[in-house]
């Protein structure tokens, strides 16, 4: 079929080395036809194109129905065609039908010039030299703007941002808790007073009742304790309940401050539709009591709590991790925790999360092997630890620091 349009024809050309040519052959080229054979005047541009240095490359065709035999001649300079060449010789050499070819003059082919993947009509392997510079600068482009800090991917965010409560949120063990604790035995007049030495051991038990219970059963009950094991456990129920109220009144004089770096963290989290919640064995109360009064009323309403007898089981299980996951419909391995203890380092491990560990002044000295980072606090600038992007890098490495 005879096309007045230019159309694209590949042929198979053997590399001659006779003596009688000049000419440098490919396997594979891209020829345009013309419509007449050459004229003396394009013979002469011929010979001034091979004094400048350049080779025509040929392509006999055979005749075809309304079509002069001809040879298609295109230029190609050193040394650069020379190279881009030198790859179309292993490529593909599957003739095109007859029907490909055109009539149209020859247009000389330069190596700026690319082979198509694909010619209609053609059975032709996708070719190695071609280039779209316009796919290319969109590609470029796309991987410029995914781009983090360095050139690198940016990092997924976490789905979620786990915080402890008490050591991670505010210090308030020492000088909030125990406190609130031994005021309650006094006016119970137990005669029973945990100091600081006795109540970081007893930290190791999670939960403000079953820490108590403990404590009693290793030591013995108070003479005003019940006998039996249902009243006990109301007794120390009702003990707790006061500590709470106790505990409570320290937070709403704000005689306890956040931590460094909580609220900065916090508000980076909800600033990026990162979901945060805080996870605690303490009582829920108590722990309402802390993100409202401390992080205010705003940032409260966007902070989901898990609490208190909330689950059955207490850190060092992971039942309130895995119920934070699952009420926030998110998988845990896309979750990171802020704990302060092996306890609840252990309980966020267990639930398949990662955790980073902010120290806090019972927890010290603990070992955090299996922790994924560990910091002496969040930290507020100049002196911040880590931040939301740290944390996002987190669910791809382990950094401990």
């Amino acid at each position: 079929m005879n096309n007045p349009r230019i159309m694209s024809r590949l042929v198979r050309r053997p590399v001659s080395t006779s003596k009688k040519t000049t000419e440098r052959r490919s396997s594979v080229r891209l020829c345009r036809a013309p419509r007449h054979s050459h004229s003396p005047v394009q013979d002469k541009k011929d010979d001034d194109h091979s004094r400048r240095g350049v080779v025509w490359w040929t392509s006999p065709i055979k005749s075809q129905p309304g079509i002069t035999s001809h040879k298609a001649r295109y230029p190609l300079s050193f040394p650069a065609q020379k190279n881009a060449m030198a790859a179309a010789v292993s490529s593909s050499s599957t003739l095109l039908p007859a029907r490909t070819i055109s009539s149209a003059r020859p247009v000389p082919w330069t190596a700026a010039q690319c082979l198509p993947t694909r010619v209609a009509g053609s059975r032709l392997a996708p070719c190695s030299l071609r280039v779209s510079a316009g796919r290319t600068r969109r590609a470029e482009a796309a991987r410029a703007s995914a781009a983090g800090a360095g050139g690198a991917p940016a990092a997924a965010l976490p789905a979620a941002l786990l915080f402890d409560c008490d050591g991670v949120l505010v210090d308030t063990e020492k000088d909030g808790h125990r406190i609130s604790f031994n005021e309650t035995f006094a006016e119970r007049e137990l005669g029973v007073s945990w100091d600081v030495e006795l109540y970081g051991e007893l930290l190791k038990i999670g939960g403000g009742k079953e820490r108590m219970t403990a404590y009693f059963n290793k030591t013995e009950w108070p003479t005003k304790a019940p006998k039996t094991d249902e009243e006990r456990k109301e007794f120390v129920a009702s003990l707790h309940k006061r500590k709470t109220e106790l505990f409570m009144a320290l937070i709403e004089k704000k005689l306890l401050p956040l931590r460094p770096g909580v609220q900065r963290l916090i508000d980076e989290a909800l600033g990026k539709g990162v979901k945060v919640a805080v996870c605690s064995t303490s009582n829920e109360k108590a722990v309402s009591a802390i993100v409202s009064c401390l992080l205010g009323p705003d940032r409260a309403e966007k902070i989901t709590i898990f609490a208190g007898d909330v689950v059955p089981r207490k850190k060092p299980d992971p039942a309130i991790y895995l119920l934070a996951a699952t009420t926030l419909e998110v998988d845990p391995s896309s979750c990171v925790v802020v704990e302060d203890s092996n306890i609840g380092l252990s309980a966020a491990k267990a639930a398949g999360m990662k955790c980073i560990v902010t120290k806090s002044g019972y927890t010290s000295d603990e070992d955090f092997v299996i922790a994924d980072a560990v910091f002496d606090c969040i930290g507020d600038p100049p002196e911040g630890r880590f931040d939301l992007e740290f944390c996002a890098n987190l669910l791809q490495k382990q950094f401990v620091s």
